[in-house]
């Protein structure tokens, strides 16, 4: 129902503008859009958009930017989440005959300038990240300069905002507090595809009382949705070799993890070579080139983007014909957040997921993955505590042995709730005590729980896909589509013939030849191990290799072989060691003189293949091992793992001495292990130490 009020002529004719520049001469705001607008001319106006993708949620705050700058308001504010929103965000916008810009770690060159216009008051629209408004320097400067000025705050993709949120982000928690800094009195628009009930009423609950939620329809007519019968990982991997030339167009392929993307675009280069133009796209990509990389797929130069769910929110591409899953997201709200990408202005787009049993482990870590863990909290907190100045999460890294990706997480969650402040110099305590409210994790573990339990039903087909989806958005238009692949009965064409061994044989080859570099560590961690400062380059290791990296789809079954002691597959991981050094050799510092064992977990399969890389090699094996019976646990800090390996640790010198070492090790998390042993093979007169892990695990 359309409830504005009656808008003069002038307002009317610059709303016509702005949407016949966005979508055509004949364009007209929709009802549910006009309402939007209309509410957001009104001061301290709170309001909530959840519309489905290609609805038009952008189409509403330019427009009601326009009409607020032509009215003397000051300038939007939009927080976004990802660059490649941020740069379509800004083309509309320009296209809407305003002036836009945005700050973020790709121009820096640009923020001068930008900033001066800022204060000039010649910019209509400012677009920012959310960790952006958490950067010191961006508040002194920028903030400041739009404080009691801002004149609309937009929250794009605002189910970020909750802990209920399929892709919670901290940083969003601040934009309560930029909010209350830059003008209370702004309207505030938050737009969302992809919230369900819950999600909805918390975000207006953060808005304020007042909240207007406009929700309209989610189901995709353009969208056919299929779903495979579960396949082995690399029979997935076969699946997307074998058919991409099937669909329709160009698209994009997800996958659940950056070793992922990295491995299923090496499998179908293996198998097409040039011929089937893609590339991988993840989050840890420079700006430029993933710029670079958007830009190609939008002009079909590339049949496809394998890509992670850093290019999901805010990409437009209006034709864009197929998004196949390798794996499914652990959330119906994220994989129709990400297929929603598909078929937004043309009348058929293929989406097909691929899934497989081992996607459920990634689920497990996906569901706790952002709820924190009181014990590495609180052993956070000390470490910052410990500091005499502000710490650096580097620095952090060394002395908790937690992920550097982990503690920027935990350090945003803490920053949150007032524990942890963040200066120009780094990371500091601000004697606010935190508590683990665990009551309200374990109920946003439980609402995973549920959606993992959704995700399950519409991988096994159990009815409609498309009103699955829909219904998990509590969407009360949900229906059944008559024509996904359990509406049907199967998938269209070529694309439910089952992947050929052929196939899968040459992808399996052609990435077991591929060795990953392994880092080596340059911090003590302090703490238990009783040092804390950089490693001096006479104990530091030279950069190794990894043969199997973290779940691997190509050694999955051959590793588990080895692990149950089969002499075959011991064997098969050797002669790959051999391969591997084989590719190595042009960047050795020196030809390795002495192979080291290090059996961490499991002591047949690294005597194996530290004797089968001797032999081959004519290289002699140490007689000693650098191991022992016990076993740190997993959930050491990282001084107390290194503690207790170096305290395992005493090479014989005569063994090593002056000697350039091969250590081989078979499976690792953190590193430490591999670091302390490289340490004591240096102390006692080795050379160099060339490190072999033979699985990196996560």
């Amino acid at each position: 129902m359309n409830t504005s009020t009656a808008w003069t002529r002038q307002q009317n004719d610059v709303a016509d503008s702005v949407i016949q520049a966005l979508a055509g001469p004949s364009a007209r705001l929709r009802d549910d859009q006009r309402t939007a607008v209309d509410a957001l001319l009104t001061d301290a106006a709170r309001v909530l958009v959840v519309q489905a993708t290609g609805w038009g949620k952008s189409a509403v705050y330019w427009t009601a930017t326009a009409m607020l700058r032509a009215q003397g308001a000051g300038p939007t504010l939009v927080v976004s989440p990802l660059l490649s929103l941020m740069r379509d965000q800004v083309s509309a916008a320009q296209r809407a005959g305003l002036r836009a810009a945005t700050v973020n770690s790709s121009n820096v060159d640009e923020w001068s300038q930008i900033e001066d216009d800022l204060r000039a008051g010649v910019l209509d629209v400012l677009l920012v990240s959310p960790e952006r408004l958490a950067n010191p320097g961006f508040g002194a400067r920028v903030l400041d300069t739009m404080a009691g000025q801002i004149g609309l705050l937009v929250v794009d993709e605002a189910h970020a905002i909750s802990d209920w949120g399929h892709d919670f982000r901290p940083d969003y928690r601040r934009v309560s507090d930029v909010l209350r800094e830059l003008n209370p009195s702004s309207p505030v628009l938050a737009t969302t595809a992809t919230a369900n009930a819950r999600v909805s009423a918390d975000v207006a609950h953060q808005l304020g009382e007042s909240t207007l939620v406009l929700r309209g329809p989610l189901a995709r007519s353009s969208l056919q949705l299929n779903v495979t019968e579960e396949m082995t990982p690399l029979d997935r991997y076969a699946w997307v070799a074998q058919h991409l030339g099937d669909l329709p167009g160009s698209g994009i392929v997800y996958v659940l993890t950056v070793a992922d993307a990295q491995r299923l675009t090496a499998a179908i280069r293996a198998v097409h070579g040039d011929a089937v133009p893609v590339a991988a796209y993840t989050g840890q990509l420079p700006p430029d080139e993933r710029h670079r990389l958007e830009d190609s797929l939008r002009d079909n130069e590339i049949k496809a983007l394998i890509a992670t769910s850093a290019l999901g929110m805010g990409y437009d591409k209006p034709d864009l014909g197929f998004v196949v899953h390798v794996g499914s997201p652990p959330s119906p709200v994220s994989y129709y957040q990400q297929v929603g990408r598909a078929g937004r202005a043309i009348d058929h787009a293929q989406v097909v997921l691929l899934p497989s049993a081992s996607d459920r482990g990634i689920w497990d870590h996906f569901a706790t993955a952002t709820i924190p863990d009181p014990e590495q909290m609180s052993g956070l907190l000390t470490a910052l505590a410990d500091e005499n100045e502000p710490a650096s999460v580097v620095s952090l890294e060394a002395s908790t042995g937690l992920r550097r990706t982990k503690i920027e997480l935990m350090l945003k969650q803490l920053a949150v709730d007032g524990a942890v402040s963040r200066e120009a110099a780094g990371w500091s305590v601000t004697g606010r005590e935190w508590s683990y409210d665990a009551e309200h994790y374990a109920g946003i573990i439980a609402t995973r729980q549920r959606e993992a339990d959704i995700m399950n039903a519409y991988i096994r087909g159990e009815r409609c896909l498309m009103a699955l989806l829909t219904e998990s958005l509590d969407d009360p238009s949900a229906a059944a589509c008559g024509r996904c692949s359990v509406c049907v009965g199967h998938l269209p064409g070529a694309l439910g013939d089952a992947p050929d061994p052929a196939i899968a044989r040459t992808i399996s080859l052609a990435l077991r030849s591929r060795a990953h570099v392994l880092e080596p560590r340059k911090m003590w961690p302090g703490g238990a191990f009783g040092t804390r400062s950089r490693i001096p380059a006479h104990l530091m290791a030279e950069p190794g290799r990894v043969l199997v990296h973290a779940d691997a789809p190509e050694w999955a079954d051959t590793l588990a072989a080895a692990h149950r002691g089969d002499a075959e597959a011991i064997t098969e991981i050797g002669d790959a060691g051999v391969a591997a050094l084989a590719s190595w050799k042009t960047e050795w510092v020196a030809r390795p003189q002495i192979v080291v064992s290090m059996p961490l977990t499991d002591t047949r399969l690294t005597e194996g293949v530290a004797d089968r890389i001797a032999e081959v090699g004519r290289l002699p094996r140490a007689t000693q091992e650098l191991t022992d019976t016990r076993r740190p646990g997993r959930d050491l800090s990282g001084a107390d793992e290194a503690a207790m390996w170096r305290a395992l640790m005493a090479p014989q010198a005569a063994e090593v001495s002056g000697a350039t070492v091969l250590l081989v090790a078979d499976a690792s998390t953190t590193g430490w292990p591999v670091t302390v042993a490289t340490a004591a093979l240096r102390s006692a007169g080795a050379g160099a130490v060339l490190p072999l892990l033979i699985h990196r695990t996560v």
